[in-house]
Protein backbone atom coordinates (compact mmCIF):
# COMPACT_ATOMS: atom_id res chain seq x y z
CA UNK A 1 0.00 0.00 0.00
CA UNK A 2 3.33 2.66 -0.47
CA UNK A 3 2.12 5.65 -2.06
CA UNK A 4 -1.66 5.34 -1.07
CA UNK A 5 -2.31 8.14 1.73
CA UNK A 6 -3.70 7.06 4.99
CA UNK A 7 -4.68 8.52 8.10
CA UNK A 8 -5.21 6.94 11.66
CA UNK A 9 -7.30 7.12 14.64
CA UNK A 10 -7.83 5.03 17.37
CA UNK A 11 -10.36 3.27 16.04
CA UNK A 12 -10.48 4.10 12.75
CA UNK A 13 -8.25 4.36 9.19
CA UNK A 14 -9.23 6.64 6.45
CA UNK A 15 -7.42 5.88 3.11
CA UNK A 16 -7.87 6.82 -0.42
CA UNK A 17 -10.66 5.18 -2.14
CA UNK A 18 -9.85 2.17 -4.27
CA UNK A 19 -11.46 0.49 -7.50
CA UNK A 20 -12.77 -2.24 -5.66
CA UNK A 21 -14.51 0.24 -2.84
CA UNK A 22 -17.29 1.09 -5.96
CA UNK A 23 -18.65 -1.95 -5.53
CA UNK A 24 -19.60 -1.24 -1.82
CA UNK A 25 -20.08 2.42 -2.10
CA UNK A 26 -23.26 0.92 -4.57
CA UNK A 27 -24.57 -1.23 -1.97
CA UNK A 28 -24.79 1.23 0.63
CA UNK A 29 -26.10 4.66 -1.65
CA UNK A 30 -28.65 1.99 -2.93
CA UNK A 31 -30.12 2.38 0.55
CA UNK A 32 -32.56 5.13 1.36
CA UNK A 33 -30.97 5.52 4.86
CA UNK A 34 -27.30 6.89 3.36
CA UNK A 35 -28.79 8.99 0.20
CA UNK A 36 -31.37 10.49 2.80
CA UNK A 37 -29.81 14.13 3.22
CA UNK A 38 -27.24 14.08 0.06
CA UNK A 39 -27.68 14.96 -3.58
CA UNK A 40 -27.50 11.43 -4.81
CA UNK A 41 -30.08 10.67 -7.16
CA UNK A 42 -32.38 7.81 -6.12
CA UNK A 43 -30.99 5.67 -9.58
CA UNK A 44 -27.89 5.43 -8.47
CA UNK A 45 -26.07 3.35 -9.54
CA UNK A 46 -22.51 1.08 -9.92
CA UNK A 47 -21.68 1.94 -13.37
CA UNK A 48 -22.55 6.02 -12.23
CA UNK A 49 -20.09 5.17 -8.93
CA UNK A 50 -17.58 4.07 -11.38
CA UNK A 51 -17.81 6.35 -13.19
CA UNK A 52 -17.16 9.27 -11.03
CA UNK A 53 -14.08 7.49 -9.39
CA UNK A 54 -12.26 7.39 -12.69
CA UNK A 55 -13.29 11.18 -13.57
CA UNK A 56 -12.69 12.58 -9.70
CA UNK A 57 -9.39 10.20 -9.62
CA UNK A 58 -7.83 12.38 -12.23
CA UNK A 59 -9.72 16.09 -10.90
CA UNK A 60 -6.75 17.79 -8.32
CA UNK A 61 -9.70 19.54 -7.09
CA UNK A 62 -11.59 16.12 -5.60
CA UNK A 63 -10.21 13.73 -3.35
CA UNK A 64 -12.18 10.31 -2.45
CA UNK A 65 -11.39 8.51 0.93
CA UNK A 66 -12.92 5.17 2.25
CA UNK A 67 -13.74 4.96 5.99
CA UNK A 68 -12.31 1.46 7.41
CA UNK A 69 -12.56 0.41 10.91
CA UNK A 70 -9.68 -1.10 13.11
CA UNK A 71 -8.25 -4.01 13.35
CA UNK A 72 -10.10 -5.55 10.76
CA UNK A 73 -10.04 -2.38 7.67
CA UNK A 74 -13.55 -3.38 7.00
CA UNK A 75 -15.16 -0.43 5.31
CA UNK A 76 -17.63 1.56 7.21
CA UNK A 77 -18.26 4.87 5.57
CA UNK A 78 -16.76 7.50 2.69
CA UNK A 79 -15.51 11.14 2.38
CA UNK A 80 -15.55 12.70 -0.59
CA UNK A 81 -13.46 16.10 -0.53
CA UNK A 82 -14.41 18.81 -3.18
CA UNK A 83 -13.42 22.41 -4.68
CA UNK A 84 -9.26 21.80 -3.42
CA UNK A 85 -8.33 25.46 -4.48
CA UNK A 86 -4.54 25.40 -3.48
CA UNK A 87 -4.52 28.83 -4.63
CA UNK A 88 -7.20 30.35 -1.95
CA UNK A 89 -6.18 27.52 0.24
CA UNK A 90 -9.60 26.30 0.69
CA UNK A 91 -12.14 23.09 0.20
CA UNK A 92 -15.05 21.41 0.42
CA UNK A 93 -15.63 18.58 3.07
CA UNK A 94 -18.57 17.58 0.23
CA UNK A 95 -20.08 13.65 1.79
CA UNK A 96 -18.86 12.08 4.77
CA UNK A 97 -21.22 9.00 6.09
CA UNK A 98 -21.11 6.11 8.46
CA UNK A 99 -23.26 3.87 6.17
CA UNK A 100 -24.18 1.09 8.46
CA UNK A 101 -26.93 2.32 11.06
CA UNK A 102 -25.06 -0.37 13.83
CA UNK A 103 -21.89 1.77 13.14
CA UNK A 104 -23.56 5.01 13.82
CA UNK A 105 -23.53 7.24 16.90
CA UNK A 106 -20.39 5.52 17.98
CA UNK A 107 -18.18 8.69 17.31
CA UNK A 108 -16.78 7.08 13.84
CA UNK A 109 -18.05 10.05 11.72
CA UNK A 110 -16.61 12.68 14.35
CA UNK A 111 -13.45 11.08 14.35
CA UNK A 112 -13.34 10.75 10.70
CA UNK A 113 -13.55 14.26 10.37
CA UNK A 114 -11.43 15.61 12.73
CA UNK A 115 -8.56 13.41 10.76
CA UNK A 116 -10.06 15.16 7.49
CA UNK A 117 -9.42 18.57 9.19
CA UNK A 118 -5.82 17.53 10.18
CA UNK A 119 -5.15 16.18 6.88
CA UNK A 120 -6.80 19.70 5.26
CA UNK A 121 -4.74 22.32 7.90
CA UNK A 122 -1.58 20.67 8.29
CA UNK A 123 -1.08 18.59 5.57
CA UNK A 124 -2.81 20.35 2.82
CA UNK A 125 -2.27 24.27 4.66
CA UNK A 126 -5.72 24.92 4.11
CA UNK A 127 -7.14 28.68 5.04
CA UNK A 128 -10.71 27.49 5.08
CA UNK A 129 -12.62 24.49 4.73
CA UNK A 130 -16.66 24.40 4.25
CA UNK A 131 -19.00 21.39 5.02
CA UNK A 132 -22.65 21.45 4.27
CA UNK A 133 -25.80 20.04 5.10
CA UNK A 134 -29.83 19.31 4.38
CA UNK A 135 -31.64 22.19 6.58
CA UNK A 136 -33.63 19.17 8.16
CA UNK A 137 -30.53 17.33 9.12
CA UNK A 138 -30.17 17.92 12.85
CA UNK A 139 -27.62 15.29 13.79
CA UNK A 140 -25.53 16.63 11.03
CA UNK A 141 -25.32 20.30 12.47
CA UNK A 142 -25.19 19.13 15.93
CA UNK A 143 -22.28 17.51 14.58
CA UNK A 144 -20.94 19.78 12.65
CA UNK A 145 -21.18 22.71 15.81
CA UNK A 146 -19.47 19.77 18.07
CA UNK A 147 -16.25 19.66 16.26
CA UNK A 148 -15.96 23.58 15.48
CA UNK A 149 -17.76 24.34 12.23
CA UNK A 150 -19.49 27.68 12.67
CA UNK A 151 -22.84 28.64 10.82
CA UNK A 152 -22.41 30.95 7.79
CA UNK A 153 -25.96 30.60 6.52
CA UNK A 154 -28.38 28.92 4.15
CA UNK A 155 -27.57 28.57 0.46
CA UNK A 156 -30.94 28.70 -0.88
CA UNK A 157 -31.67 25.31 -3.39
CA UNK A 158 -28.03 24.50 -3.85
CA UNK A 159 -28.74 20.99 -3.76
CA UNK A 160 -30.87 19.14 -6.08
CA UNK A 161 -32.24 15.70 -5.69
CA UNK A 162 -34.35 13.89 -7.90
CA UNK A 163 -35.46 17.04 -9.89
CA UNK A 164 -36.34 18.55 -6.28
CA UNK A 165 -34.09 21.60 -4.89
CA UNK A 166 -33.13 21.49 -1.43
CA UNK A 167 -31.63 24.45 0.82
CA UNK A 168 -28.55 23.85 2.10
CA UNK A 169 -26.75 25.25 5.39
CA UNK A 170 -23.31 26.00 5.05
CA UNK A 171 -20.81 26.08 7.41
CA UNK A 172 -17.25 26.80 7.78
CA UNK A 173 -14.40 26.42 9.92
CA UNK A 174 -10.80 28.78 9.59
CA UNK A 175 -7.37 26.89 10.18
CA UNK A 176 -6.80 29.83 13.31
CA UNK A 177 -10.08 28.08 14.53
CA UNK A 178 -8.69 24.27 13.94
CA UNK A 179 -5.79 25.13 16.04
CA UNK A 180 -7.58 27.23 18.66
CA UNK A 181 -10.05 23.95 18.91
CA UNK A 182 -6.99 21.20 19.35
CA UNK A 183 -4.83 23.19 21.43
CA UNK A 184 -7.63 24.04 23.81
CA UNK A 185 -8.18 20.16 24.82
Amino acid sequence: MSGVLTMESKNLIVRETAFDDCAIFAEWESSEEVREFFTMEDDRDYQEIVTEFIRYGSDPEKELFTITLKPSGKPIGRIYLSRINRADDSLDLTRIYIADPGNRNKGYGEEAIRMILEYAFINLHMERVTIDHFVKNETARHLYHKIGFQDEGVMRHAGKKNGKYYDLCLMSMLRAEYYDKIHSK
